[in-house]
Order: C-alpha cells, then structure tokens, then sequence
C-alpha cells in the first residue's frame, strides 16, 4: 500500500499544478494576470451545478464532472485553441489512463469514469458541465472586457455557439447584457 500512498500523493502534487498554470488564450489576449486553470474549473463546477439544477439534472454529479474536465492539462498544459490547428494533444481520456494507472483501482476508476462521461456529453449531466465549461468562458471573457480588454469577441462568439442546454443559453444573455459587478449594486441596495 505504501506504494500507491506515495502515488496518490504525488497525483495531488500534480494536480495542484493546475494551480499554478494560466489559461493561455487569455494570455495570447493580452490579459496581463489570466486566471488559473484551478480557477477556471472551480467556477465552472459552480457553473455545473447551477446549470444541472436548472435542467433537472443531478447537480452533484455535474459538479463532479467539470472539476475533472482539464485535469490533464497538468500534463498537456492549455493549449490554445488557435495552436490546436497544428498540433494534437492525445485525447483527455488517454492522458488521464496514464495520470492514474499507478492509483488504486478505486481512485482511477472513479477518475477515469468521470473524464469518460463528460467527454462523451451523452448523459443530461455532462452536457450541463460541458455548458459550464463554455459559460464560464463567457463570463470571464465579460469580466476582462470590463476590466479594459476590449478584443474578447471571438472568445465571447465562441462560447455562445457552443452552448447546448436551455439554462445555459439564458443564462450567457443574460450575462451579456449585464456588467460584472451589477450584482454589487443590487446587494448593497438590498443591504445584504
């Protein structure tokens, strides 16, 4: 057993690299200080789980699935959208096989069966996530246009399209139509 504690744990270690990578189309942007990877796939976890209750779907399980969703890119880092024209990265299932194929079967199983799920976007729970995924985009593309970064459209283009989900659609509108800290306003007028 001391063998896979030392691999589960070393797993943590890199997973917390996610921590410390930036998403890197905002930094081809020119966003100066772009969020994290952690900090993408927290927010959209939020995201998923809002989105699954709107839907009528299981909002813990779509929680789940979006915090794995860029689990590899410890491994991949962010490529770009614009750098995927030229060059491949294995599919997220199979970097994820070799992130836990030294875990006990429990922990990989459970890991790899998420990654799996929400990469085939056929249950109501990972398009939710999958939706979270691009929301989250959106309103970070939002936020930064805000904050003085004013040639976000493709990103803001991009993520409307691929949006599936009803929730979600409604949802990206509305965050079109209002400022990031509109929300700021409300809560002080309503003294909470």
């Amino acid at each position: 057993m001391s063998g896979q504690l030392r691999d589960t744990t070393g797993f943590l270690y890199e997973i917390g690299l996610l921590k410390r990578y930036k998403r890197t189309g905002w930094t081809m942007a020119g966003v100066p200080l772009p969020e994290s990877v952690a900090d993408h796939c927290f927010r959209a976890s939020v995201i998923a789980a809002v989105l699954a209750a709107m839907e009528g779907a299981d909002p813990q399980r779509a929680t789940f699935l979006t915090l794995w969703h860029d689990s590899q890119e410890t491994r991949t880092t962010d490529i770009p959208h614009l750098t995927k024209n030229y060059v491949s990265a294995a599919r997220n299932e199979l970097v994820t096989r070799d992130q836990v194929a030294s875990l006990p079967l429990s922990v990989a199983g459970m890991i790899s069966a998420a990654v799996a799920e929400y990469e085939a976007a056929e249950t109501h729970e990972a398009r939710c996530a999958r939706d979270a995924d691009k929301l989250e985009l959106l309103l970070q593309a939002r936020e930064y246009t805000d904050q003085g970064h004013p040639s976000l459209r493709p990103f803001l283009d991009s993520a409307l399209s691929a949006l599936r989900t009803e929730a979600a659609r409604e949802l990206a509108a509305e965050a079109m139509r209002q400022g990031y800290l509109d929300w700021v306003a409300s809560a002080m007028k309503d003294g909470t």
